[in-house]
């Protein structure tokens, strides 16, 4: 089975101006820096998880911010002058189905003599056993530290004799793995990628080194504003559930793990019904079956899974960590919608309008253009396997804090009342077809994460060719209904520095 889809619209990368705490989706508890374009990494809209405004306060004076709008006109009026000529060129999604029944969708590319895998398996850090978190991140760590008859610097020297990149990395609800390689050393590598997936060593010396470079960082977090209050933030929004709780673990939970422990987790979670591929680069279908068989297909075919509940976030709270800092962050939780629910596009494209990262949001517009109180302020719909949720995100001087939260309830609740202009609505729409296609070809390794993610999405394989009209049918009035049913209720603020007066309910 195959799907012609055009080679323009691939997987989205993630666009957002703010320092981000995952998980964004199916990440874990990481920090990073996000590129300008704002469509998605968890999934095939999203850039989903917990996002954070940077805390950083930066004067930018009207000029700039004109400068910077210049240049973003320009770039899209260059990006939808270039798109039809992209669009011709056809990438080829091919199903492909190893015989002993595993599963990958293939891009076969030959431009460059690399291949990228990427594969995930259901099941991450909600995996960890009470009183063991961190189990799942650790056990992340140590794929690479020696598998088979090869320990740690064996494996090592293996990898670079094969010219080849091996990671493994966990959200809450997965373990992947990916590997790029060169496609004349092909072999070698997937016979490491083998080893490492099949025959995991855990050995005592490298746990140890993982787990003190865990330890570390936990420690060091206990006195970081950040990682407290995102601490704080999960536990207020889920309680018990699993999704309260840091990939990273605490001291105590990574002191408990044995290497019993991570081969009780592998076994569990690495097994055949649990698993999506893709694979994108120099190989061939009839190769890479034998690959996949190869890498696969001695595994388990069933997980053994804990349940996991689906849980809403809760809401109607009002959280202060007071911190004396010269910056204050915020964060508003409101109800998400589900995937594959009916109103989506409608919840995407509302939520471009009010604050999806581009300089014409209305976030943006109130927030900063207008005022200069933040250099970043954005919303962004959250997909996860087991809760959805709007979070809102922006950082400003401690002194303009309280201003800055009635400004962004205030661009909140006219939205939810009046909904979107047609104008508006007409631009966003050209907007997210057209930066979900550009801005999504950057590698090999990005079009095999997104395939994944569309499989893990259940989205088929030629969702790509539907999304543009699916956008496009969405409707002024269910747009304006996403935006009552998300934007009305109450939601959970989240303030980060010093105490606020008069910062409450409005």
């Amino acid at each position: 089975m195959m799907n012609s889809i055009p080679m323009s619209e691939a997987a989205p990368s993630s666009g957002r101006f703010a320092a981000t705490f995952f998980p964004l989706g199916r990440r874990g508890w990481r920090q990073r820096w996000q590129a300008p374009l704002p469509v998605g990494e968890r999934s095939a809209e999203q850039s989903g998880g917990w996002v954070r405004g940077s805390a950083g306060f930066r004067d930018w004076s009207l000029p700039t911010i004109a400068a910077w709008r210049a240049l973003t006109t320009l770039f899209l009026s260059i990006l939808f002058l270039i798109l039809p000529a992209l669009t011709a060129r056809a990438m080829e999604i091919q199903s492909v189905t190893s015989p002993k029944g595993i599963t990958a969708w293939l891009v076969e590319d030959y431009s460059v003599p690399v291949v990228a895998i990427r594969f995930v398996f259901g099941g991450g850090s909600t995996q960890d056993p009470v009183g063991k978190e961190g189990l799942a991140n650790l056990m992340t760590g140590l794929f690479d530290e020696g598998a088979g008859p090869l320990d740690s610097e064996d494996f090592q020297i293996k990898l670079d004799d094969a010219g080849a990149e091996m990671s493994f990395d966990e959200s809450r609800d997965g373990i992947y793995g990916s590997m790029r390689m060169l496609a004349e050393q092909r072999d070698q590598a997937f016979d490491l990628l083998r080893l490492a997936v099949n025959e995991p060593r855990f050995d005592q010396l490298p746990i140890d080194r993982i787990r003190s470079q865990i330890l570390s960082g936990i420690i060091a977090g206990e006195n970081d504003p950040d990682t407290v209050a995102q601490n704080k933030w999960a536990r207020a929004l889920y309680g018990d559930h699993p999704y309260s709780r840091s990939d990273q673990g605490t001291k105590e939970s990574i002191a408990a793990i044995t290497s019993d422990d991570l081969k009780g987790l592998h076994k569990a979670v690495f097994a055949r019904g649990g698993l999506h591929v893709a694979v994108v680069g120099a190989i061939d279908a009839e190769t890479l079956k034998k690959k996949l068989d190869m890498v696969f297909g001695d595994l388990p075919q069933n997980q053994a899974l804990r349940p996991v509940a689906d849980i809403d976030p809760r809401l109607a709270q009002h959280i202060e960590v007071d911190y004396d800092l010269p910056q204050t962050s915020l964060q508003l939780a409101f109800p998400g919608v589900k995937r594959k629910a009916a109103d989506f596009f409608p919840a995407v494209l509302m939520n471009e309008i009010l604050g999806g990262g581009t300089f014409t949001s209305r976030l943006f517009q109130e927030v900063r253009e207008k005022r200069g109180l933040a250099y970043s302020v954005n919303s962004s719909l959250i997909n996860q396997d087991h809760a959805n949720a709007l979070i809102v995100s922006t950082g400003t001087r401690s002194d303009r804090a309280a201003e800055t939260l009635g400004i962004v309830r205030d661009v909140v609740k006219q939205l939810a009342e009046q909904g979107p202009t047609e104008a508006e609505l007409a631009a966003t729409k050209k907007y997210m077809i057209g930066a979900y296609a550009i801005n999504n070809l950057d590698s090999s390794s990005a079009i095999a994460s997104t395939l994944v993610e569309l499989q893990l999405d259940d989205l088929g394989i030629d969702y790509m060719q539907r999304r543009a009209g699916y956008i496009n049918a969405v409707t002024l009035e269910q747009v304006k209904a996403a935006a009552k049913k998300l934007l009305t209720t109450e939601p959970t603020i989240m303030i980060i520095g010093p105490k606020l007066a008069g910062a409450g309910k409005g």
